[in-house]
Order: C-alpha cells, then sequence, then structure tokens
C-alpha cells in the first residue's frame, strides 16, 4: 500500500472514531439549559412531547466501551494503513492446531520449514494438499490425454476443478456466453484435439480482430459485409446487397478467415460458415463486429493450476463435445 492511503486510512479511521466519541459526549450534554432534566420540552411532533432526558448512562458507557476497545485493537493489530500492530499479527500467520485433524509430525515439518518458523496457515494448508493428492495428479498426469479420457475418476476431479477454475467465464455446463466459448459444440476457434486443447488451458489465447480487419474499408460497406457474412451460413439474406459485401471481403478478410471462409486455428480466426456465433450472430451484432473489432482474453493457467491440474481439465473439457463417445 503506497504512503497515500496508508495515511488516508489511518485519518479516517481515527477521525470516525473521534467523531463518535465528540457526537457521544454533545449528546450526553443538557443542550437546553433553561429547561430541567425529567421537564417537558417546548415542542412535540404528532401530538408527542419531548422530555428533557439525557441518554441512558449503561447505553453511553457501552458506546465509550466500543471506543476503547476500537482503539485498543488498532494499537494491537493491523487496521491503520500500514501499521502492522504491537502484536505483528496478519491473516496469513494464523496457527492451526492439531485438534483440526494435522498430525503433530507434519505440523512440525511445516513449520520448520517456513520463515523463521512461524505458522503460516494458507502455505500449511496448500502443503499438506500437495503432499495427500499430489501423487493422484502426478500419476494423472503420467497417463496420456486420450486414455484419462476414458477414466471417469479423472473426469470427475477435472469438473470439480473446472467449476472452480473455469465455470465463471464459460458456465458451469460449459456452454460460455457472450464473448466466451461454448466449450460442448464441438467448434474450436484454435483447435479442438486434446493436446491444443491442454495447450489453449496452459498458455491463454489472446483473440484480436481490429476494427473493420485493419482494412481500407469505409462505413457504408458495412451493412454489405455483414449480409454476405450472414449468407456464408446458409441464412436468409438479400443476394443483391451480400454481392455487394462479398467485394468488400475480399480487400482481406480472406486473409484471416481464408478464401472459403471457413476460419484459421492458427490466428483462432473463426469459421463464418457454421453459424456458430461467440458474440452474436444477428446483423446488428455482425455489423457492430466488423465496425468495432473484438477482442478477446483468455489468461494462463500453467503458473496458477501447475500442468498437473491443467492436464485434467483439459481431458474434462474434451470430453463435454465428445460425450457421445464416452
Amino acid at each position: 500500500m503506497s504512503n497515500f492511503w496508508s495515511i488516508w486510512i489511518t485519518v479516517l479511521s481515527l477521525l470516525v472514531i473521534a467523531g463518535c466519541f465528540i457526537l457521544l459526549r454533545l449528546c450526553s450534554k443538557n443542550t437546553t439549559p433553561e429547561i430541567k432534566e425529567g421537564d417537558l420540552m417546548d415542542h412535540s411532533y404528532d401530538g408527542i412531547q419531548e422530555i428533557n432526558n439525557p441518554l441512558p448512562k449503561w447505553w453511553s458507557y457501552l458506546f465509550y466501551i466500543t471506543i476503547v476497545f476500537g482503539l485498543l485493537y488498532l494499537v494491537l493489530y493491523p487496521g491503520l494503513g500500514n501499521y502492522k500492530g504491537l502484536l505483528g499479527w496478519s491473516s496469513s500467520n494464523q496457527s492451526i492446531g492439531t485438534e483440526q485433524g494435522i498430525k503433530a509430525d507434519s505440523a512440525k515439518a511445516i513449520a520448520d520449514a517456513t520463515e523463521e518458523g512461524r505458522w503460516v496457515q494458507y502455505d500449511q494448508e496448500v502443503k499438506l494438499a500437495d503432499e495427500k493428492y499430489g501423487p493422484i495428479f502426478e500419476a494423472y498426469k503420467a497417463t496420456p490425454l486420450a486414455e484419462l479420457v476414458k477414466n471417469e475418476e479423472a473426469l470427475k476431479v477435472g469438473g470439480r476443478l473446472f467449476l472452480q477454475n473455469c465455470a465463471q467465464c464459460h458456465g458451469s455446463a460449459g456452454r460460455g456466453g457472450k464473448g466466451f466459448p461454448n466449450l460442448t459444440d464441438g467448434d474450436w476457434l484454435y483447435g479442438g484435439e486434446l493436446e491444443t486443447i491442454k495447450t489453449t488451458i496452459m498458455n491463454g489465447r489472446h483473440g484480436m480482430m481490429p476494427p473493420k480487419g485493419g482494412l481500407p474499408i469505409d462505413d457504408s460497406e458495412i451493412e454489405g459485409l455483414a449480409e454476405y457474412v450472414i449468407s456464408l451460413s446458409g441464412r436468409d439474406h438479400d443476394a443483391a446487397l451480400a454481392a455487394k459485401g462479398q467485394g468488400s471481403f475480399m480487400k482481406g478478410c480472406f486473409a484471416c478467415h481464408g478464401m472459403d471462409a471457413k476460419g484459421n486455428k492458427l490466428m483462432g480466426a473463426p469459421n463464418l460458415t457454421d453459424n456458430v456465433w461467440l458474440y452474436g450472430g444477428s446483423r446488428g451484432v455482425i455489423m457492430e463486429s466488423i465496425k468495432n473489432g473484438r477482442s478477446g482474453v483468455m489468461p494462463p493457467w500453467k503458473d496458477v493450476l501447475g500442468e498437473e491440474k491443467v492436464h485434467v481439465i483439459a481431458a474434462y473439457v474434451y470430453s463435454l463435445s465428445h460425450q457421445a463417445e464416452k
């Protein structure tokens, strides 16, 4: 955290506590000395006349206690910007005891391995999980993908990993959404072979279509070009307008999508003849894609999950579009 934000958070936190104290003190004082405590005030609301009574002392004391508690907490624990507190506690430095099912020898080995012998809960849990599940994933990794897709137990593991890490974009069933590929339809931008899917997950992908394909296409040509693209997948279209759009397509769109418009998996250029649309296939959306271009990024997962887990996920993703073969 930068010094600016550290100071900002510190000052703001202390001001809030000080403001609560000042407000409490003001509310505890008799601001109408001409009217004694317990006497009726000279005004009423909805037929209810107010009595000049102070705040209940027990109620005020509870507020004072919370203020003192808050200050003590901020002195002992982190909460004021970069200040770490007198106890030096952090959420990643909580000890986990043997009552949570951790064997004493394992806990000691982990504690000895951590910096200065300190207990780091997350690191411990990861290490224990690696000790328990690491050999399982190593065995999966050693299994060729062509065999792994036939292993029902491995696919269940891959499905759980998919739900944890991939479903946010592709959906829990892998059917995707606007801008996120459907993994169940057998249509692949970069190829649907087992090793290709694994490479995609490991290294990620960055697909980009520049506005108007980066070609000398005038705005007046976009409607015709969209009509031609629609005609490629056999949909109802205006033949005359599509014929004009074909000329625009030949200005260079074929360089990525191919002369037959069936795409190029090396570049991630989509097949325009199969009526599968990543961003939508209506005329308006197609025109929008041509005019403004598209840019999609899938992040690499090799450093997040490791090759062992990616290997299993790749088998699961492949199985989504090959259910009939299982």
